[in-house]
């Protein structure tokens, strides 16, 4: 897919990230497929998915930009986005029309920080997309100038240095002063649950917004009912 179609198609757009739990039912190709078709039918921009298999099923059977990952973990076991350059072969063989990377300060199990590791791709696929993934202001700057094509915020919270943010919602000042620094398209990823925080993301000058959990699990949205029904119950008994 040409530039112009994967980035601008989805400027202002959703882009919704189909993807599961190893232990979720529906952690199959074919389901996640099946997802990726409804978002599209809903009228999203985009979809981010995860894996190679995962990435030939959607690719079959959809016409919006994709969005390319595997998914590891660091040896602490905080969440690592592309691991390698073979998951980077991998994502391409299979079709995504965007690769994501995690370029962040942490040396990877490979040797490289986020930011050596997105140099070497960068040289090794000069017309490849490459999105990259950060947790901070300083690494989205850093992503940019290296040459990423889109920065993304979907690290905020997820890394050692900002996990007190996890339990602070969408991390929207890292969306603005990313959206009101850089040249290159700035994503909005992280803890999106309402159609109001989606609007005020792109308020703040986000290209896209990119949701997973709130459309794409069911087990997380029940979740959320039952704690709220459960919280409910806490209060009751308070009063009583």
């Amino acid at each position: 897919m040409e530039y112009l179609n994967s980035v601008a198609n989805i400027k202002h757009g959703l882009i919704v990230s189909c993807q599961f739990d190893s232990d979720d039912p529906f952690n199959k190709p074919e389901y996640i497929a099946l997802f990726a078709q409804s978002a599209q039918l809903g009228g999203a921009a985009g979809v981010r998915i995860e894996g190679k298999e995962n990435i030939k099923a959607v690719k079959s059977s959809l016409k919006l930009p994709l969005i390319g990952l595997t998914q590891s973990s660091y040896p602490d076991g905080s969440v690592l986005i592309t691991p390698d350059i073979k998951h980077v072969e991998d994502i391409l063989e299979a079709g995504a029309d965007i690769v994501t990377l995690d370029v962040t300060e942490r040396v990877r199990p490979n040797g490289m920080t986020g930011f050596e590791f997105l140099k070497r791709i960068r040289v090794n696929h000069p017309a490849t997309l490459l999105m990259a993934d950060v947790s901070n202001f300083e690494e989205g700057v850093q992503a940019s100038e290296l040459g990423a094509d889109l920065v993304s915020t979907t690290l905020s919270g997820y890394t050692p240095a900002t996990a007190e943010k996890a339990a602070q919602g969408v991390d929207f000042d890292l969306v603005g002063r990313l959206s009101s620094s850089l040249v290159v398209p700035v994503i909005a990823e992280g803890r999106f649950l309402h159609p109001s925080e989606v609007a005020h993301a792109l308020d703040l000058g986000a290209y896209a917004v990119v949701v997973g959990a709130a459309i794409t699990r069911p087990t997380v949205i029940t979740q959320m009912f039952v704690h709220a029904i459960q919280s409910r119950g806490l209060n009751e008994e308070e009063k009583n």
